[in-house]
């Protein structure tokens, strides 16, 4: 709601009867945020909010046992839309409310005609929830973002970590910009059939017991099919560190401040998905970005190992970047069951976008964060 717009006023009756999946509003003391958006992206899982629908949580945003941080409250703005009049009775507060209903429904479709004519991203449902300021930020939302953030020095690190409910355009090209999306079923069609296809052919190959690992000219040790299961998940296992340092080191560089390539640069890699975390068509790696990263995965353990195991190994870390990369996908829009490891998963990323940016590096797993001492305090949730 623009702070020019005089605000709308519900009753009391009105809030309460918004307690659905479909639509849920909250109060923060006489202010009314209609959540329903947020529902499957809340760490807490959808029943924690639907509890208390239609109820004051003033006290749940404060704690204990978890208080919330400033970059949450300023992401709940993005759903305001009132206060509410105790004062009204039921019949005045109904027929207000209708007619600042369709006042406000066609207001909404008249700047939603007006946007679109000047952006064809604003067709998106999602942005009508948007807390961007579009006069006062600090780039230009209706161009794309990408040649921008570099011109931000040092007031990019601060802004890109005030994350926004609104999907992002980094590229004027159409084929450049779709080149950096992507739907999450892509990352399983296309990578799982290879590595059923390789796990299948390095069990096959060492099942002739033929494949031997030389020490000397003199000794070797053969590598029985048996095997194949230790190499695959010392794969996976590696592939879990990987992930870790990607993330920590080249994902979350602080790029000099006087530097604008490597500014855009870290934008592009990783900064534009905490600046909108729940943009759906980046969260997971597009295929040909991610083949780089396999290639040269593949390239350093067949250097290293003998043929087949080098395969072996590889093929176990493929499979674990598949699974890290539907984790990360779900973890933003997934709802978990309370008490559930991936609950606790889910609430530890969103505690890593909104409040510990400098920690809490592990997505799949969090065990890398505890050698490395960048675990998130244990908070409850």
């Amino acid at each position: 709601m623009s702070p020019s717009t005089s605000p709308r006023f519900f009753t009391e009756r009105e809030v309460t009867r918004h307690c659905t999946k479909d639509s849920c509003w909250v109060l923060l003391g006489s202010r009314v945020f209609d959540v329903t958006a947020f529902l499957r992206m809340h760490p807490g899982g959808e029943a924690l909010i639907l509890s208390r629908s239609g109820k004051d949580v003033s006290r749940e945003l404060e704690g204990p046992p978890h208080r919330h941080s400033e970059n949450a409250r300023r992401w709940m703005e993005q759903y305001y839309i009132g206060e509410l009049d105790r004062d009204s009775d039921d019949v005045t507060g109904q027929l207000q409310s209708l007619r600042e209903r369709r006042n406000s429904t066609k207001q909404t479709e008249e700047k939603t005609a007006q946007v679109t004519q000047k952006d064809d991203d604003q067709n998106a449902p999602h942005n009508l929830c948007s807390c961007v300021d579009l006069e006062n930020d600090l780039v230009d939302w209706r161009k794309p973002l990408a040649w921008q953030v570099g011109h931000l020095g040092e007031k990019y690190d601060a802004w890109v970590h005030q994350p926004v409910d609104r999907p992002i355009r980094l590229f004027g090209n159409p084929f450049l910009e779709a080149s950096t999306k992507t739907s999450w079923y892509w990352v399983p069609v296309v990578w799982l059939p290879i590595v059923c296809y390789l796990s299948w052919s390095c069990f096959t190959t060492l099942a002739k017991g033929t494949t031997r690992i030389p020490f000397t000219s003199d000794f070797s040790v053969l590598v029985h099919k048996y095997t194949f299961p230790l190499l695959f998940m010392t794969g996976w296992f590696l592939w879990s560190f990987i992930e870790y340092c990607i993330h920590r080191f080249v994902f979350h560089m602080k790029p000099p401040a006087h530097n604008y390539y490597l500014i855009m640069l870290h934008f592009l890699l990783h900064g534009q998905h905490h600046k909108s975390p729940f943009d759906g068509s980046r969260l997971v790696f597009p295929p040909g970005l991610a083949s780089v990263v396999v290639g040269l995965f593949y390239t350093i353990l067949n250097n290293l190992l003998p043929d087949i195991v080098g395969m072996s190994v590889f093929v176990g870390g493929l499979c674990g970047y598949v699974v890290y990369d539907m984790i990360h996908y779900y973890l933003h829009y997934g709802s978990p069951k309370k008490g559930s490891y991936m609950y606790s998963l889910k609430a530890y990323h969103v505690k890593h976008h909104f409040e510990h940016q400098r920690s809490g590096f592990g997505i799949s797993t969090a065990f890398w964060d505890h050698p490395f001492n960048t675990v998130i305090p244990d908070e409850k949730f």
